[in-house]
Formats: C-alpha cells, sequence, structure tokens
C-alpha cells in the first residue's frame, strides 16, 4: 500500500463530464448529480483504511452538505479484479449497509479518475455552483485512525464557505490515503 497527498487546489478547474453506472442500478452524469449550491466529488474505495477511518463522518458530512444545497457524488476507481473487496457487489452492499446518501459510482475504464488528476482515496474535489474547483483539502485530521471527535471538520467548513460565496479558503491541507490501484497496461 502506497500513501499519497493529494495535490494542491487548481481554483476555477472545472468539473469534468462522466456517465457511469451507480450501485442503484442507475447511470449518473455531471448534471445528475450537481446541487443547487455546488458539488463534492469523491474518489473513495471499499478496502482503504483511509477512507475506513472517514467513513461515518463523511457521511454525516455529506447528509448535512445536502441541506445546504451542496450534493455529493462518490467513485469507485480502483481496479476490482486485484482488489476484489471493490468489486461493484461489495460497493453495492456498503452503500446499502450504510445508507450512503449520495450515488456511488463505478469507474471501471479508470478514465474519470485520470481526467480529475485522482491519485488516493480518498481524493475530494469540491466545486461551486459553476462547477469550478474550490476545494481540494481533507475530510479532517484522520489519517488510518479517525481523528478525536472534537477535530477541526475541513471539507465540510470548506464546502459552506463554497455554498456561501462561491469561493473555497485559500489555506487547504491535502488529503492523505492509498494510491488508486491502476490496472496494468496491456
Amino acid at each position: 500500500m502506497v500513501s499519497l497527498e493529494t495535490p494542491v487546489c487548481d481554483f476555477g478547474r472545472p468539473a469534468i463530464d462522466f456517465a457511469l453506472p451507480g450501485v442503484d442500478g442507475q447511470v449518473w452524469n455531471l448534471e445528475a448529480c450537481r446541487g443547487k449550491r455546488g458539488l463534492l466529488v469523491m474518489f473513495i474505495c471499499n478496502h482503504c483504511p483511509y477512507v475506513k477511518a472517514v467513513l461515518d463522518r463523511l457521511i454525516r458530512d455529506t447528509r448535512e452538505l445536502q441541506v445546504q444545497g451542496v450534493n455529493s457524488v462518490a467513485i469507485m476507481s480502483n481496479d476490482p479484479t486485484e482488489y476484489p473487496e471493490d468489486s461493484f457487489d461489495n460497493m453495492r452492499q456498503i452503500a446499502q449497509a450504510l445508507d450512503f446518501p449520495f450515488p456511488y459510482l463505478l469507474d471501471e475504464t479508470q478514465a474519470v479518475a485520470k481526467a480529475y488528476g485522482a491519485v488516493c482515496t480518498p481524493d475530494f474535489f469540491g466545486y461551486n455552483k459553476d462547477l469550478a474547483l474550490q476545494y481540494r483539502g481533507r475530510l479532517d485530521a484522520s489519517r488510518k485512525q479517525t481523528a478525536p471527535a472534537d477535530a477541526r471538520r475541513d471539507l465540510y467548513e470548506a464546502m459552506l464557505e463554497v455554498a456561501r460565496t462561491g469561493h473555497g479558503p485559500v489555506e487547504q491541507i491535502p488529503s492523505m490515503g492509498c494510491s488508486i490501484k491502476w490496472k496494468e497496461s496491456l
């Protein structure tokens, strides 16, 4: 397992459209996912200890952001042949068991992760209502272990600012996680 940090936010970079199957049986695109005041695009997976450490908080924060007009979407881009825990069936099971408040999509070709420049799980891309990038940071101080309950909610606070003003904070702490498990080139 390789741990990586996300790059610095490329403010204003437009969100990239996609058409990916969700565990709910629908095909989702950017327009169907966006909220009135913004969109959080998250690259996550089932097996990563960094994702597992924040999953409950991620669900809480995305529920609360939805009330503020910021929708969320989770995309799984790992190679499930090498990481069976990340299979589509297992994605469906975890989404149902935890009642995900966002679509959970499979990026089987990994083209969407590459287009976004995603590097790890979790990797967060926070967009304003115009779908211009405003946040590329961490959820909170959690790493492989969950941060204390009173930890600052970096992503939540940043996306509230984006919802209110259209702009994210200048200072952002990178997210850290397991590298995306890229498929072997043929």
